[in-house]
């Protein structure tokens, strides 16, 4: 499992390492000839746009997995620790439903916008709206390789890569 779990998050880091990239030097060189040229690419904003979009679904996971999410504490602080865990627990139930949801509604949202295509490149927004449901599955194996340690001990996984507080001390 520890093998799987390695592969599968340096395989999320790359896609977002190299989304990141494309959509810095997409950016960077339509502003470049914006100014140079007064020239500039005309589905630079909507594929940066689209970029984005992945972006922000594909790194919800390792965001989720480092406990990177805004989180309101208080309640499972003052409670004993049978009922903290018995809190966790109902968070970790609502959390997977709501990825599911999240595929699943996703999903329908593809289907709807199949034939719709966007204004520049002429692509189907089904293929941008596949970020959810994409997006909520990673989170659904993120979620489920870290969840037991959330539940038992409120502990999430640390890794000097996406770990603020890692990463400060290196």
């Amino acid at each position: 499992m520890k093998t799987f779990e390695h592969y599968f998050l340096g395989a999320n880091r790359w896609a977002l390492i190299l989304l990141l990239a494309a959509m810095a030097l997409i950016i960077f060189t339509n502003v470049a000839l914006r100014y140079l040229t007064s020239q500039s690419i005309e589905w630079a904003e909507e594929v940066s746009r689209h970029m984005m979009i992945w972006l922000t679904f594909l790194g919800a996971g390792p965001v989720l997995r480092y406990g990177g999410h805004i989180a309101v504490e208080n309640l499972q602080d003052a409670l004993p620790r049978k009922a903290a865990v018995a809190l966790r627990m109902l968070v970790a139930t609502l959390l997977f439903a709501f990825f599911i949801f999240m595929i699943w509604y996703g999903w329908l949202y593809m289907g709807r916008t199949l034939f719709q295509l966007t204004a520049a490149t002429q692509i189907p927004f089904a293929y941008i709206y596949a970020a959810m449901p994409v997006g909520g599955l990673l989170l659904v194996i993120h979620w489920a390789l870290i969840v037991r340690g959330y539940v038992l001990e409120r502990k999430f996984a640390s890794d000097a890569h996406f770990d603020a507080n890692a990463s400060a001390s290196l």
